[in-house]
């Protein structure tokens, strides 16, 4: 009898690891391997747009459980964006992305004439003219790191890819490891397949925005503490 328990369980053993080897070979994983931040050259690469993981090569680094994809535009921006052929308001967005409003960490320097006055409200961090930051509230650093966990790989998109470049300047100057954000560019020269449309017209012809369809992190200031 005990021959024959011992021969059950080395079968099943051997079952078990078969399987697993199996697994290993006939389903590799599948994620791409990421190239180190590379900057892209010209105007893109003063903007801090990477060279290879950017708009075109997006859908390739989609899904990975060791990243978090965070699209810095406003639901609807105060500034003119239309003036440099973009969206005031957020018209669609890559999926899997999930939005983190960057008028909303910081007070916005840098944009380009034409666009005008953005949101001027309360913002967890403040720039100073020195390029230096400041907390505006005592739990302005533990939300950013909730935002934004250091131990992932962070992939930082906007509308032409202003917001996203100061966004990792603003994340590489507090401390985080600047080999793990890529500043993917802008979502309006997006043409992947992994786009979710929030601009439509209805049946009366009018304009409507869909804007229950953005996974959107809101910061409430009115419950933090003000340093």
């Amino acid at each position: 009898m005990k021959k024959y328990i011992w021969s059950g369980i080395i079968g099943g053993l051997i079952l078990i690891i078969g399987a697993f080897l199996l697994g290993r070979f006939a389903f590799p994983n599948t994620l791409t391997s990421l190239p180190a931040p590379e900057l892209s050259e010209g105007q893109r690469g003063e903007l801090g747009i990477d060279k290879n993981v950017n708009e075109e090569t997006i859908d390739s680094y989609l899904g990975r459980s060791d990243a978090v994809y965070r699209d810095l535009r406003m639901l609807e921006d105060p500034g003119n964006y239309e003036a440099i052929g973009g969206d005031s308001y957020l018209s669609g967005f890559v999926n899997g992305f999930e939005l983190v409003p960057y008028p909303y960490i910081v007070n916005v320097k840098g944009l380009p004439d034409e666009v005008g006055s953005t949101y001027d409200g309360k913002t967890l961090f403040h720039q100073h003219s020195d390029g230096s930051y400041s907390e505006n509230y005592e739990e302005s650093m533990s939300i950013l790191e909730s935002l934004f966990p250091r131990d992932k790989v962070i992939f930082l998109m906007c509308g032409g890819g202003g917001y996203s470049g100061m966004m990792k300047n603003l994340l590489v100057e507090l401390g985080w490891d600047e080999s793990k954000i890529y500043d993917v560019g802008g979502y309006w020269y997006y043409g992947g397949e992994n786009n979710v449309d929030v601009k439509r017209v209805n049946d009366k012809g009018e304009v409507v925005y869909d804007f229950y369809k953005v996974p959107v992190h809101e910061i409430e200031f009115d419950k933090l503490t003000e340093k």
